[in-house]
């Protein structure tokens, strides 16, 4: 399908929102404590806080500049303050009141009048009427001022260049820098209601754009956007054409309630609600939210928990003791499927989440995470945990490289490890059901996984214990997959291998089955929304139930857009695999046309911006039309094509071989790429620019109409005639992927994807009989590929 990345709005449906609107602001905080902000009205907002250590301080953050929302979105950045107001009541519990010594204050970021970087802290009690836990509160930004007092220390706020402001939150026995424990966790809660904004800056201009819905679900992730309210994500979810599905994972870092230690806050086993306050109360707003806007939220979790929270014996590790550990930063633990107390906190998570679903009016819908036994960078499985062990018979064979060949001993050892593994999530499932069944109810259990791990080529034998048969249907009601390092990689033959492996051994229909797309890590990877598109075109042809985009922090920070195809799209980007007709004569008239945007300074230096990569043709087909029979030919392809609506090929006759314009082809013609093992999948391109040009500088034409007939192809210098397939848009997929450092290369003869330019063709008869030449014109199409 279609897809935009838009950097900005341009032009785009905006409206107004009152500065300071509860859905926008943040919270951050320190670890180990945890904090969560959600709106309860229009113009209200409530802080949850857990606090564990005197030290512990969370901010409750305005932002002039918002980072959080999708560009199409967002609100305007505005700094000014001046002659602005801020009012609202407060009422809070369990942490520091306004009139005491550290108690909430609003620590304001910016500059002065002179640019300068300032910092000011506004002590809200000078500005507050009413007790220490119950005031009204009012902000003039242009009269207020920082320190201590009015008359001790006071300094007054420049309000015309803010950044951000935060009002700091802490416990009562609130001690600056320090570790210590508190005698209990304490509970804290703000309230902030009746929030006005009044004065000569008190409104923000904010992107209102709907995109109609286009068939995608989408996932969200507690640990990404604990920050945030719910009712900003599900604002932004829904404007962006997101319906049905909402895959919410819960995290592995914020939401278990800890406890002190041995020095350390861990996740504690003793059957009371293992979510910390705060991440109740958000989940329960995001869930009755999703519930009030018809999403249907799917509750995810997974086997991970951060590994400095994570119980020692309750951890997956090496044979030489070492833990599993992922190459997140910090990183998390795996818990181990043997560890019977790991378990039971997993199930009991799993329940209490399957309650809060039902109290929000959400149906009962839970997944199970990838789960699976960690594998070390160097081969190391971790089935060797105390737990496992005595699982596995007390003293289970060595592995000591799962990429090396496995005797029937060590592979009978997986095949046990699969076991537990299945028996481990297939208990979390029946947890889940269970809850259902005794509020008359029911509930869907499903299972990801994570097919480039699981079904990793380098450990064939690794499929026993992280894809065990015992996951076959219908152990969940759905299985969910996703691939996404073999996505972005071009790995296309492990993925095809992969889907018919899955199929065979778990046997869920494809309508039982749902796709993860995604996901992009970084800001500079930001081509590879061009390959999780394809994705996710690939899976509904596939006949997946649903298709998630992973994740909405990513869609969000690149700007991606899902652009929904109509009814009738196909027919209105249709095209015909078929010749034009006709032969071109050598005065046909061919146009490549650039797009370049050119700045002329006032001392007459140019800034030139090259707004296309590619030309796009443009030919006169008139000259060809020479006899009665020439005109019928065309007017009846013409009608075939109505008019410009469906494309069709066209030979251009100055330029339509790899082999210099018009030469014969050879396989050595054009580098495609250079193999690294993993890509199976390489576009016919064709590059422009003189020999002594860097490959990278030349221009580079993609060539989506080859003459299939005409295509040689080479790997490391060798001519290679089998082993290969051209698929749709000049892609030649291999079946095993090219030795790494070996240029893929390929030749060819190719055509020219166009349409007519006119739905009007003004040809007739007279007029080459009148020595007349009749003007067709012709435009390239750029395809989608």
């Amino acid at each position: 399908m279609a897809f935009w990345l838009a950097s900005a709005r341009t032009g785009q449906e905006t409206e107004w929102i009152q500065r300071f609107d509860p859905r926008f602001w943040t919270i951050n905080f320190g670890r180990p404590m945890m904090g969560s902000v959600v709106t309860t009205a229009a113009d209200a907002l409530r802080v949850d806080l857990s606090f564990l250590t005197q030290g512990d301080l969370a901010g409750l953050i305005w932002d002039s500049v918002d980072a959080m929302d999708h560009p199409l979105l967002a609100y305007d950045t505005h700094r000014d303050y001046s002659r602005t107001t801020l009012s609202f009541r407060w009422r809070s519990g369990g942490i520091a009141s306004l009139d005491a010594v550290n108690g909430p204050t609003l620590t304001i970021e910016g500059r002065d009048a002179t640019g300068a970087a300032r910092v000011w802290y506004v002590r809200l009690w000078n500005f507050a009427n009413g007790t220490g836990q119950d005031a009204q509160i009012t902000l003039p930004f242009s009269t207020i001022f920082g320190g201590w007092s009015s008359t001790i220390g006071a300094d007054p706020l420049y309000p015309a260049d803010i950044d951000r402001m935060f009002i700091s939150l802490v416990s009562p026995d609130y001690a600056g820098g320090s570790t210590t424990p508190l005698t209990a966790p304490v509970d804290g809660w703000v309230e902030m209601t009746n929030i006005r904004c009044d004065g000569h800056n008190a409104m923000l201009r904010i992107g209102n754009v709907f995109v109609p819905p286009h068939g995608l679900a989408v996932a969200t992730a507690y640990d990404d956007s604990y920050n945030q309210t719910p009712a900003r994500l599900i604002r932004s979810l829904r404007q962006l054409g997101y319906r049905g599905s909402v895959l919410h994972y819960i995290g592995m870092s914020h939401y278990f309630r800890l406890k002190a230690q041995s020095g350390a806050y861990v996740v504690p086993n003793d059957g009371d609600n293992p979510l910390c306050g705060p991440a109740r109360a958000w989940h329960a707003a995001f869930f009755a939210q999703c519930a009030a806007a018809g999403l249907s939220p799917i509750a995810s979790m997974s086997y991970e928990v951060l590994a400095q929270h994570c119980p020692d014996d309750w951890q997956q590790r090496a044979a030489n003791g070492d833990p599993a550990r992922t190459g997140w930063s910090p990183p998390s633990a795996l818990l181990s499927p043997a560890s019977t107390a790991a378990m039971a906190w997993l199930q009991l998570t799993a329940a209490t989440i399957a309650q809060m679903l039902h109290e929000a009016g959400c149906a009962i819908r839970f997944q199970v995470g990838e789960p699976w036994w960690w594998v070390m960078p160097d081969g190391r499985i971790c089935l060797y945990d105390d737990a496992a062990k005595a699982a596995f018979g007390g003293s289970p064979v060595a592995i000591p490289d799962m990429r090396q060949s496995l005797n029937s001993a060590q592979t009978a050892l997986l095949d046990q490890a699969g076991a537990l593994l299945a028996a481990s999530t297939i208990a979390i499932g029946t947890r889940v059901k269970q809850v259902a069944s005794s509020i008359g109810t029911s509930a869907e259990t499903l299972l990801l996984t994570f097919l480039p791990t699981v079904l990793d080529p380098a450990m064939p034998e690794l499929r026993r214990a992280n894809l065990p048969v015992g996951w076959a249907a219908p152990a969940f009601d759905r299985l969910q997959v996703e691939d996404y390092d073999w996505l972005t990689a071009g790995a296309d033959a492990a993925r095809q291998a992969a889907y018919a492996l899955v199929n065979s051994r778990l046997g869920y229909s494809q309508t039982a089955q749902d796709y993860l797309a995604g996901f992009v890590l970084l800001e500079s990877q930001a081509d590879q929304w061009q390959l999780i598109d394809r994705g996710i075109d690939e899976a509904r042809n596939r006949g997946c139930h649903e298709i998630f985009v992973w994740a909405l922090p990513q869609i969000c920070r690149d700007g991606f857009v899902a652009i929904p195809q109509s009814q009738d799209s196909t027919a209105m980007n249709a095209f015909d695999d078929v010749i034009y007709p006709l032969a071109l004569a050598l005065d046909t008239q061919v146009a490549p046309e650039f797009s370049t945007s050119i700045i002329t300074t006032a001392s007459g230096f140019e800034h030139r911006n090259s707004q296309w990569a590619n030309a796009r043709l443009r030919f006169d087909v008139g000259p060809g039309v020479r006899s009665d029979s020439d005109l019928a030919t065309l007017i009846g392809f013409f009608r075939a094509r109505r008019g410009a609506a469906r494309g069709f090929r066209l030979k251009d006759p100055t330029d339509f071989s790899s082999h210099g314009m018009t030469g014969t082809p050879t396989a050595n013609d054009q580098l495609l790429g250079v193999g690294d093992g993993i890509a199976t999948s390489f576009a016919l391109i064709k590059r422009y620019g003189e020999s002594t040009m860097a490959v990278e500088d030349m221009q580079r034409r993609r060539i989506t109409r080859p003459r299939a007939a005409s295509l040689l192809v080479s790997v490391g210098g060798s001519a290679v005639t089998s082993g290969w397939t051209l698929g749709d848009g000049g892609i030649i997929h291999f079946a095993t992927p090219p030795a790494s450092g070996a240029q893929v290369r390929a030749g060819f003869l190719f055509d020219v994807p166009v349409r007519f330019e006119q739905d009007k063709l003004d040809v007739a008869g007279v007029t080459f009989l009148a020595g007349e030449v009749p003007n067709v014109p012709v435009v390239e199409i750029r395809e989608a590929v």
